[in-house]
C-alpha cells in the first residue's frame, strides 16, 4: 500500500470497516474476507471493476461462451472499418474459438446503417437474446467507451438486467477506469500514453494540442478534470482537454490558451471513431464548428480526422479489456 498521511490512513479504516471492501492489483473490487453477512446492497455497492455475476439456478449447464463488445457505433463507414471493426478483429485473434459479437448502443446509428447500408447491428439486448436462444450459456460483455459515464451505466443495466438469464456473465471496464488509487492500475496515464503517440510534433512554444472528448451529464465527467491532471503530471505542454457536451467546454479553454500566449492550435478527437462530432462539430465549415470558433479568435487552425480507435496501442488496451472480461468468465 502507498504511504498515507495519519489521517487518510485513519479514512480508509473507516470505509473499510463500514464497508468492508478491499483495494486489490486484480481487475475488480472485492468484499473483505472478514464479512460474512454481506447483503445483496453491499455486494452490489462493492461492484467495482470487472463485475461477475454466477447464476446459481444454472450451475449444471454446459459451458458455452461468447464476448459481446458494446459501442456507440458510427454511420461514418470509413472510421468504422478503421476503428471499432479494426478493435473487434483483434479481439477476435486473441480469442479464436469464442463467439465474438458487435451490438451498438444508439439505436438511432442502428437504424440509419440499416437504412442506408443494409446492415443490422443489433442493440446489446437483442444481442444476448440471441445468445440466449442459441444455447449460450457464459458471456463477458466488453465495451468500447473510453470513461465509466452514461454509456457505461447502459452497459451496467444491460449486465443488470440480462445476468440471469446465462449460467455465467461478466462486465469489463472502459478504456479509463481505474486512476492509480491505493495500488490500482492508472488506466488515464496508460490511455493517454497510447493517445499522445499520435500528438503532433510542437517545435514551438506558442502552438497547442487541444483535444476534443464528448462529455456527459453523468457526475463520472470529473474524469476529464483527472485526465487533464495526467496530461499536465505527465509532462504534455500546452494540451488542453475540452468537451462537445460537458465540462470543460471550448469557451473554458480559450482564455487559458490567449494567457498562455498561443496562436496556433491543433484540434483532435479523444473518441473511438471520427464521426459526426468530429467533422462536424470539431471540424465542420459552419460558423460555430471549433475551427471555426478558433479562427474567429484570432487562431491558426488545424485538425486531426482520425478516431482514436485508428491508433494500434488504444486498440491494444481495448483488447486487454476485453481480455480481462473474457478471463473473469472462465476462471
Amino acid at each position: 500500500m502507498k504511504s498515507l498521511s495519519k489521517g487518510a490512513m485513519i479514512a480508509a479504516l473507516a470505509v473499510t470497516a463500514a464497508f468492508g471492501v478491499s483495494q486489490s492489483t486484480d481487475a475488480a473490487y472485492m468484499l473483505n474476507s472478514e464479512v460474512k453477512d454481506a447483503t445483496p446492497a453491499l455486494q452490489e455497492a462493492a461492484s467495482i471493476g470487472v463485475r461477475t455475476y454466477e447464476n446459481p439456478m444454472m450451475k449444471d449447464a454446459m459451458d458455452k461462451d461468447a464476448i459481446v463488445v458494446m459501442s456507440f457505433g458510427t454511420t461514418f463507414k470509413d472510421t468504422r472499418a478503421k476503428t471499432i471493426d479494426a478493435t473487434i478483429n483483434e479481439i477476435k485473434a486473441q480469442h479464436p474459438n469464442v463467439k465474438v459479437v458487435t451490438a451498438f448502443t444508439s439505436h438511432i446509428i442502428i437504424d440509419r446503417i440499416k437504412e442506408k447500408e443494409g446492415i443490422t447491428y443489433p442493440t446489446p439486448e437483442e444481442a444476448l437474446d440471441q445468445l440466449k436462444a442459441d444455447g449460450y450459456t457464459r458471456v463477458a460483455l466488453t465495451t468500447l467507451n473510453m470513461i465509466p459515464g452514461m454509456e457505461y451505466n447502459y452497459a451496467g443495466a444491460v449486465f443488470n438486467h440480462h445476468k440471469q438469464d446465462f449460467k455465467k456473465m461478466t462486465l469489463g471496464v472502459p478504456l479509463m477506469y481505474w486512476m492509480g488509487q491505493e495500488d490500482q492500475r492508472d488506466d488515464v496515464e496508460q490511455a493517454l500514453k497510447a493517445f499522445s503517440s499520435q500528438f503532433p510534433m510542437m517545435q514551438k512554444k506558442d502552438s497547442a494540442v487541444l483535444i476534443m472528448a464528448h462529455g456527459t451529464p453523468d457526475p463520472s465527467n470529473a474524469y476529464y478534470a483527472v485526465i487533464q491532471d495526467r496530461i499536465d503530471s505527465m509532462g504534455l505542454k500546452n494540451t488542453y482537454l475540452y468537451t462537445v457536451e460537458g465540462w470543460p467546454n471550448l469557451e473554458t479553454v480559450i482564455p487559458q490558451l490567449k494567457e498562455k500566449g498561443i496562436k496556433h492550435v491543433t484540434l483532435m478527437p479523444l473518441m473511438m471513431v471520427a464521426g459526426d462530432h468530429a467533422n462536424n462539430d470539431m471540424a465542420g465549415d459552419e460558423p460555430d464548428s471549433h475551427k471555426n470558433i478558433l479562427m474567429k479568435e484570432g487562431f491558426t487552425v488545424d485538425t486531426y480526422l482520425h478516431g482514436a480507435g485508428e491508433n494500434q496501442q488504444i486498440r491494444d488496451i481495448f483488447a486487454e479489456r476485453a481480455s480481462e472480461a473474457y478471463d473473469a468468465l472462465v476462471k
